[in-house]
């Protein structure tokens, strides 16, 4: 187990802006957050040059890169360009979105069963993200399709269960399908709230992945538009020494 900052923590900067914070604050991994509209991180861009966008990051950070966050609904089409730009980094996490709530579950896993397949081929483990307002919302849901679709696992994000539609439902049946952890403090009503302040139980949570032998990565991933800004670099040095300290 390893623990890992989300460039997506520091959206609203620059990129190698960015990549200097979290290195200045400690923290020896990245976690590279994807998402339209970002001049450097942006799918259909790198998609387009995966060979380009590898050596731009590069030359950004030297950190160890331990995944993909791609948050953006993309064409299927990008993601054999995004798979092959995760292998020339040599990074073997990738996660993407689940279709939003009210998609018929066949669809999904007829859509997920072809980007698997795909993602094997390069040797990356594909994870869906457990996220309101999309299928993966529904822990039992969020296991159904990894059951259905050989090969899929999840990328858990405790905080949308505990201030989710399930919040008052137990989601340990999702840990045996995790591969990916993002990590933040939250309430039932506040999907994030200072460390300390939430009901995030962190302890558990790696105590339940321990017993499915999880050795990968947790990362942090703060939500920008909802962080104070004076106080989001004491956010995530908190975090990575609480994180530390349970490690």
């Amino acid at each position: 187990m390893f623990i890992a900052a989300s460039t997506g923590s520091y959206s609203d900067l620059d990129f190698d802006q960015a990549c200097r914070q979290i290195t200045d604050l400690g923290y020896d991994r990245l976690e590279l957050t994807m998402e339209e509209g970002n001049p450097v991180l942006s799918p259909s861009q790198i998609a387009a040059d995966p060979e380009k966008a590898a050596l731009r990051v590069r030359e950004a950070s030297r950190l160890s890169i331990c995944a993909l966050n791609i948050v953006s609904d993309i064409d299927a089409s990008l993601y054999p360009g995004l798979f092959k730009f995760a292998k020339l980094l040599k990074i073997t996490q990738v996660t993407m979105p689940s279709l939003e709530l009210g998609a018929p579950f066949n669809d999904e896993t007829d859509r997920l069963k072809k980007l698997v397949i795909q993602a094997t081929q390069e040797g990356i483990r594909l994870s869906l993200k457990t996220q309101i307002g999309r299928l993966t919302e529904d822990p039992h849901t969020a296991v159904e399709l990894c059951q259905a679709v050989r090969g899929l696992w999840l990328a858990l994000d405790p905080s949308h269960f505990a201030c989710g539609p399930y919040r008052s439902q137990n989601y340990d049946m999702v840990y045996e399908y995790t591969s990916h952890v993002h990590l933040r403090d939250s309430t039932p009503d506040q999907l994030q709230v200072p460390v300390g302040l939430g009901e995030i139980d962190y302890n558990r949570v790696i105590t339940q992945l321990k017993t499915f032998d999880y050795n990968r990565a947790f990362s942090v991933d703060l939500i920008p538009a909802l962080a104070d800004k004076e106080s989001r670099d004491l956010e995530m040095r908190r975090l990575r020494m609480l994180l530390e300290s349970l490690l």
